[in-house]
C-alpha cells in the first residue's frame, strides 16, 4: 500500500502555488545610486556638474507590480554630472533619475528610518541625492553619488477597512457590494493578499474597500503575517468588523472563541498594534444568520455588543481590550445569500457613516481656522494700536 501511495503520488502533477506570483504587492526594496558629479577643471576653476538625484513621484494608477516589472533589470543610478572644459567651464548637471510608484506609499532606508510618504498624484520626494561636482573644495574631482538601499511600503487608500478573523464572510461581502472578484470557499485563509473593491451609488458616489486576510490571535505581534496586513487599516476612514455568529476556530490547536469573543479579541489586536485606531468610526456586520440557531444567539449577545464596556467582566482578562469599541451601528446578515435587501441596507449605512463624520472634520477645521485667523487679527490690532501718551 505504501510502495502504491507513493508511485501515485511520483506521478501526481504538483499544483503552482499561484498567490506567490499573483495578487498585490505590498512592499519592494530598491538600491539607488545617486549620480557621480563631474570633474572641475584646476587650471580654469572651472566646475563640474552635479550627479543626478534619484526621486519616486507618485501615480494613481501605479502598482509595485508594474515597478518591479519594469525595474527587473535596470540599474537605478542617476546620470553623471558634465566634465568642466574650456569651452564650458560649469559642467552641465547630470540627469535625474525618476521612478513612478503608487500614491498610498511610505519609504523608509535599510534601518527602517521613515524618509517620507507620498499620498497625492505627482508628490514627489528625492531618495538619493548626486554627488558635488568637482571644485576647489573636492580637489576638482567630482564625488561620487549617494547610494542606498529603500523600501517602499505600500498602504492601501481605501475609504473602508474590512477586519475579521479568517472564513469570518469577508471575501462573501466585498464579492457581494462590489465588482471585485476575492476567492471564496468554506475553509479559512482563502484571502492572502489584500483586496480592493469599489461600492458604486447611483449617485456615482463611489467608495474604496479593503479586505484584509484574515487575522490570528498574536497578529499585533506579527503572529502570522499581522503587520504586513494591518498596517493597511491605518489610511481607511471606516473599520468595518466582520464576525461569525457561530464563533471561530482557526484551526485544532486554537481554542473555539464565540462570537463576542472574536470581537474583543479583534479589538485588543487593533488596541496592541495601534491603540489610535480604535478612535476612528467603526461599525459591526454580525454573519451568518442563515445557520442554526443564530437568531437566538444574537438576541442573547444582542445587549452586550451594544454595550462592550459593562459586560466586559464576564470574559477572560486575557482578551479583555483597555479601550473598548463603540460601534456607531450593528447590522446582522447571511452574506452569502446577497439578499438585495441586506447588502443595500449595509451600502447605505456604511455611506451615512463615513459622510457624518467627514462632515464634522469639516466643521472643526473650520472653527479651527476661524479661531486661527481670530488671534492673528488680535494679535495685529495690538500690535498697530496708537499709544496714548
Amino acid at each position: 500500500m505504501v510502495v502504491l501511495t507513493r508511485a501515485v503520488l511520483g506521478y501526481a502533477k504538483k499544483i503552482p502555488r499561484k498567490f506567490r506570483r499573483e495578487g498585490l504587492i505590498d512592499s519592494l526594496r530598491l538600491h539607488v545610486t545617486g549620480g557621480t558629479g563631474g570633474s572641475g577643471l584646476p587650471a580654469y576653476g572651472g566646475l563640474g556638474g552635479a550627479g543626478g538625484n534619484v526621486y519616486v513621484v507618485a501615480e494613481e494608477k501605479a502598482t509595485l507590480q508594474k515597478v518591479k516589472n519594469q525595474l527587473k533589470h535596470v540599474a537605478l543610478k542617476a546620470g553623471t554630472g558634465g566634465d568642466s572644459s574650456k569651452k564650458g567651464l560649469i559642467g552641465m548637471p547630470g540627469k535625474d533619475l525618476t521612478i513612478t510608484v503608487p500614491t498610498g506609499i511610505t519609504i523608509f532606508d535599510d534601518s527602517r528610518i521613515k524618509l517620507g510618504e507620498l499620498n497625492k498624484e505627482n508628490t514627489k520626494l528625492m531618495i538619493a541625492k548626486g554627488g558635488l561636482g568637482g571644485c576647489e573644495q573636492t580637489g576638482f574631482c567630482g564625488l561620487k553619488g549617494e547610494s542606498r538601499t529603500v523600501v517602499l511600503d505600500l498602504q492601501l487608500l481605501a475609504d473602508v477597512g474590512l477586519i475579521g478573523f479568517p472564513n469570518a464572510g469577508k471575501s462573501t461581502f466585498l464579492n457581494a457590494v462590489s465588482k471585485a472578484r476575492p476567492k471564496i470557499a468554506n475553509y479559512p485563509f482563502t484571502t492572502l493578499r489584500p483586496q480592493l473593491g469599489t461600492i458604486d451609488y447611483k449617485d456615482y458616489r463611489q467608495i474604496t474597500v479593503a479586505d484584509l486576510p484574515g487575522l490570528i490571535e498574536g497578529a499585533h505581534i506579527n503572529k502570522g503575517m499581522g503587520h504586513k496586513f494591518l498596517k493597511h487599516i491605518e489610511r481607511t476612514k471606516l473599520l468595518l468588523f466582520i464576525v461569525d455568529i457561530q464563533g471561530c476556530q482557526i484551526s485544532l490547536k486554537h481554542d473555539h472563541r464565540s462570537c463576542l469573543e472574536t470581537v474583543l479579541l479583534l479589538n485588543r489586536e487593533i488596541e496592541l498594534y495601534k491603540p489610535d485606531l480604535l478612535e476612528r468610526p467603526s461599525m459591526i456586520i454580525v454573519n451568518k444568520m442563515d445557520t442554526t440557531g443564530a437568531n437566538e444567539i444574537y438576541e442573547e449577545i444582542k445587549p452586550k455588543l451594544e454595550n462592550l464596556r459593562k459586560f466586559l467582566s464576564e470574559f477572560d482578562e486575557s482578551i479583555q481590550p483597555k479601550r473598548v469599541l463603540e460601534f456607531d451601528d450593528i447590522l446582522t446578515a447571511s452574506l452569502k445569500l446577497n439578499k438585495a435587501d441586506e447588502i443595500t441596507e449595509i451600502k447605505t449605512k456604511i455611506r451615512h457613516i463615513i459622510d457624518k463624520y467627514e462632515e464634522q472634520k469639516v466643521t472643526e477645521n473650520t472653527e479651527k481656522l476661524e479661531e486661527q485667523l481670530y488671534n492673528k487679527l488680535k494679535r495685529q490690532s495690538k500690535q498697530y494700536a496708537p499709544t496714548l501718551i
